[in-house]
Formats: C-alpha cells, structure tokens, sequence
C-alpha cells in the first residue's frame, strides 16, 4: 500500500488532489449528518445567526475556497504547504456545494426539491475529481501514447474530436454525459451518436421536420426517466435526506 501510494500519488504530484478530494468528501458527509441533525431537532447543533440574519455555510465555505485556492497557488507543489491548502480549499469547496442549490436560485431551497441538484452536483464533482486521480486526463490525452503526445498534430486532432463529441452530448441534452465525456471520452461519443432528448438545441434542430425522430426520442426519454428517477432520486435521498413533503411534486390525476 506505501510503495503503491508513493508511485502513484506522491511521486507524480497528486497528493494535495487526494487531500482536497478526501476532505471534500468528508466534509460534505459531516455538513449533511449535522444538518439533518439540526432538521429533525436533535443533538447540540443550530442555526448560526448573527442579528437575526441567518449565516449559510456557504458563506465561510466561499472564504475558505479562496484562502485555500491563492494559497496553494502561491505554493510549492510537493512541500507541505501544498497539501495544508488543498485541506482547506476541499473544506470550502465542500461546504460551498452542498448549497449549490441555494447559489442557483437564490433562494433558500435546501429542503426542497430543488435542492438535490446540490447532491447531484457534489456527486458529479467527487467522481470527476475521482477519475483525475485515477489518471484520467480531460480529452483522452491519457490514451495517447508517448510518440503520440510528441506528436503536436495527434494531441491536436485528438483533443478537438473528443471535444466535438462532448459539445454534441451536450446539444443533445445529455449534460452529464458530455461532463463525463470530457474526462472518458468514449462516453461522450455514445452520448454524441445517441438519440437527442426531447426539447434539447439539437432535437428542436434537426426533428423539428421528422415526426418519427421525435416520437422516438420522447419515448426513450420517458423510459430513461422512468427506469432511473426512483433509484436516483433513493440514492440522492440516502445522502442528503428527502425534501419537505409539501415540496414535493404533485403526481398527476389519473
């Protein structure tokens, strides 16, 4: 476990990566548990309020993202201050997302169906941070070999194909798989050739005119949501708690 951890960790460099991602993480973890406490009405914890004005933790999270951000900057990339600030920078960063929800629509959301797109997005972040770790370098430059990477053309021709591919996904309406795309690029290509979502840039495009283009891609879109908004609204419920019933969507009459 050391010898593998030096390779592939400290040697190249990745150690305050581990460290922002680890605390991240964790952070994101005690900030749920502690607020979830705090909603159900148990344990020490409460509301930070300063006059009445009710402080989000996002607030300090944004103070800690730039301590952590201009000092890491501002330091040696393998001494120790480094990875002090990239502590730092996770914390912030994962205080500052679990609110997400609230930096989008400027309001207080958290316990509201809009606030899962701050599970989501803390999700997506620690996968990608995750895959970066693991080697994974943004455009499939890490799929090159050593004679292609001295190749000026290749690297070139390779970064600009893979993104094409993720700005198709993501005209196709596939957000996630045009984010993913960027890091793996084989996803953004099957996100590129798929069918395009109903009322996406590209759908509203090119099947405006092709009735049977649209139907097919409505009715996958409605068996895509359908197989996967209960398992992943479960798992985002499982990590950041159900929103406030009165919240929730209404289902419709039958």
């Amino acid at each position: 476990m050391g010898h593998w951890l030096h390779r592939n960790i400290i040697e190249p460099g990745k150690l305050p990566l581990l460290l922002a991602l680890a605390s991240f993480v964790l952070t994101f973890v005690i900030t749920r548990v502690i607020t979830r406490l705090i909603r159900a009405g148990k344990g020490p914890f409460g509301n930070v309020k300063a006059g009445g004005l009710h402080i989000h933790h996002v607030v300090p999270g944004v103070v800690l993202i730039v301590i952590g951000g201009f000092g890491a900057v501002a330091s040696e990339r393998h001494g120790f201050g480094s990875a002090a600030f990239a502590v730092v920078f996770g914390i912030g960063a994962g205080l500052v997302l679990d609110e997400f929800a609230l930096l989008l629509h400027l309001d207080d959301v958290y316990w509201t169906e809009e606030g899962r797109k701050s599970v989501e997005v803390v999700v997506v972040t620690a996968a990608l941070v995750g895959l970066a770790l693991a080697g994974f370098l943004p455009f499939g430059v890490n799929d090159l070999s050593q004679e292609e990477l001295r190749d000026r053309g290749g690297v070139i021709l390779s970064v600009g194909l893979n993104f094409v591919f993720a700005l198709l996904a993501l005209s196709k309406g596939k957000g996630r798989t045009a984010i993913f795309g960027v890091i793996v690029p084989l996803v953004a290509l099957v996100g590129a050739i798929r069918l395009a979502r109903p009322g996406s840039p590209w759908a509203r495009r090119f099947y405006r005119k092709r009735p049977r283009a649209r139907a097919r891609s409505s009715l996958r879109a409605y068996r895509h949501d359908r197989r996967w908004a209960g398992p992943r609204r479960k798992f985002q419920d499982w990590i950041g708690g159900k929103p406030d019933s009165e919240n929730l969507p209404i289902p419709p009459a039958s």
